[in-house]
């Protein structure tokens, strides 16, 4: 294990102490330590289908149920899995702070068990469906299915409210992620290697409006050398030190 330094753990606790709007952003790392495979780790591998040849639109007209079946899959994997001493630790920044917001890439539902409630899920949550006959969003908490794939009560497919390869993020949702980065003081990047160009693109934008930007991450990663101090180490080891 890489150890964060001493000098920038003290920077990073003096700045949280301070800290009076402060908004979290997670990647696939926090939940791997949960045991949540990351999305392109070679534990992410499912019949011998790569996971961004069934994360697409064109995936799920072309065939529903592997689809669905993949999804079942991966349900049983974070149903399975418990928040680890990350999750908590940024839980209890939330409870700490006048004006919080947690960010996460991560679909698996593990920020809302740990005890987190103002969060934004860019990426979706997979404990929910959207149906593609009347758009209604409705929760999907049974697993294993018993119906797959699954339907919506007014007889139309459903399928997983994610955010796939090919699609768009939700523009109402990321238009308030923006509106609080733009008057943040505190950013914590937490688990993303920055591959996907959100996290990155939030990071900077945060920065520009004054946030001072904090990465946690066990490897040197895209915003190693975006953000004003990075802290190397596991979410679950170096999150406790930091918060008060």
């Amino acid at each position: 294990m890489t150890e964060p330094g001493l000098e920038n753990l003290e920077i990073a606790r003096g700045q949280i102490r301070k800290a009076r709007r402060l908004a979290v952003i997670t990647g696939a790392g926090v939940s791997a330590e949960s045991g949540i495979p990351t999305f392109r780790g070679s534990g992410g591998l499912w019949r011998n289908f790569r996971a961004e040849d069934l994360a697409t639109p064109s995936a799920f007209q072309r065939d529903p149920k592997l689809v669905w079946e993949w999804y079942d899959w991966r349900r049983g994997i974070c149903k399975a899995a418990e928040p680890n001493p990350g999750h908590l630790s940024i839980a209890k920044l939330e409870s700490l702070l006048p004006e919080f917001l947690l960010i996460t890439q991560n679909v698996d539902g593990l920020h809302n068990r740990s005890g987190s409630r103002n969060i934004a899920e860019i990426h979706g949550n997979i404990w929910r469906a959207r149906c593609t006959l009347c758009g209604n969003q409705f929760d999907l908490l049974e697993t294993p299915l018993s119906r797959i794939p699954p339907r919506c009560n007014c007889g139309g497919l459903a399928r997983p409210h994610i955010v796939w390869f090919g699609e768009t993020y939700d523009e109402e949702l990321l238009e308030d992620v923006l509106d609080f980065l733009s008057a943040a003081d505190t950013l914590l990047v937490v688990g993303t290697s920055g591959m996907v160009p959100m996290p990155v693109y939030l990071t900077r934008h945060a920065m520009s409006h004054g946030a001072f930007a904090i990465d946690v991450n066990p490897e040197d990663s895209e915003l190693t050398h975006v953000v004003n101090i990075s802290l190397r180490g596991k979410a679950g080891e170096v999150l406790p030190q930091i918060v008060p």
